[in-house]
């Protein structure tokens, strides 16, 4: 029986070495070089807090990489994420610090080349037939070009950072529906969202076939979109209009902070 008990008790202790051991060697991986790459939505815009020298990009220290550095503390960080940012703006502006060191990718990209902006404003300005038209030609859009978009920016991620994990974040469902809430019409908001799925299914559909992981955003965000009465994302703010429709630093925090730590 003694002899059952400091079996049992050395068989603990080598699985907790052994936890240890595993956890260090995940946290050496987690904090080699990251770099964050992307849209708006990966640069912080709607947060505050913008760093001067990244002038119109609008780099925020409240955005979800910046905030995920700060606590891993990696190796080295580059934030190359650039407000307004289309698939070929990645190609050409953000992909110079990947190398066969960097340890984390993370990148948003897709919504500006659907038309983003253009559909917002849309919706906004014009009829439910009209926001709904500008939508089925955005959705065109993710079905046809897209894709071969997506593959060129993710293929050439993992040409440049082969030994990278890399993480790509969706975006969320903006409106919480059957609410009583000014602004648009119920119509407008289930075809935004239903847009918003559109969206991040194709994103999603291209990260897998890369072999990258996809972060879903819309569960750590439901309750939180607008409409809701505590809404992580901005509305149109006349005053500010590039900050419309983006996460405020608590969707940065709660929403996209969370999946980019369960994925990273």
């Amino acid at each position: 029986m003694r002899r059952s008990r400091i079996a049992a008790y050395v068989g603990s202790l080598l699985l907790a070495v052994g936890a240890v051991l595993t956890g260090a060697g995940s946290a050496q991986a987690a904090t080699g070089p990251y770099v964050a790459l992307g849209d708006s939505y990966s640069s912080g815009v709607g947060a505050g807090s913008y760093i001067g020298s990244s002038g119109d990009c609008k780099r925020s220290t409240k955005a979800h990489p910046y905030l995920w550095a700060a606590a891993n503390s990696p190796s080295s960080f580059a934030f190359t994420a650039c407000s307004g940012a289309r698939t070929g703006d990645v190609l050409a502006n953000q992909l110079s610090p990947l190398n066969s060191s960097t340890a984390l990718v993370s990148i948003s990209i897709g919504g500006n080349d659907a038309g983003f902006a253009d559909v917002m404003t849309t919706c906004v300005l014009q009829s439910d037939s009209s926001c709904i038209s500008r939508i089925n030609t955005a959705r065109a859009y993710v079905d046809s070009t897209l894709p071969g978009r997506l593959d060129n920016v993710y293929t050439q991620i993992r040409a440049k950072a082969p030994n990278a994990r890399v993480v790509v974040i969706g975006y969320p469902r903006f409106y919480k529906l059957g609410q009583s809430c000014l602004g648009l019409s119920e119509a407008k908001r289930k075809a935004i969202n239903d847009a918003s799925d559109h969206l991040n299914a194709a994103v999603a559909r291209r990260a897998a076939a890369h072999a990258f992981t996809f972060g879903d955003v819309r569960t750590t965000f439901t309750g939180h979109e607008i409409c809701s009465g505590s809404s992580w994302l901005h509305s149109v703010n006349w005053l500010n209009i590039g900050e419309s429709y983006h996460p405020t630093a608590s969707g940065q925090s709660g929403g996209y902070l969370p999946v980019l730590n369960g994925a990273a």
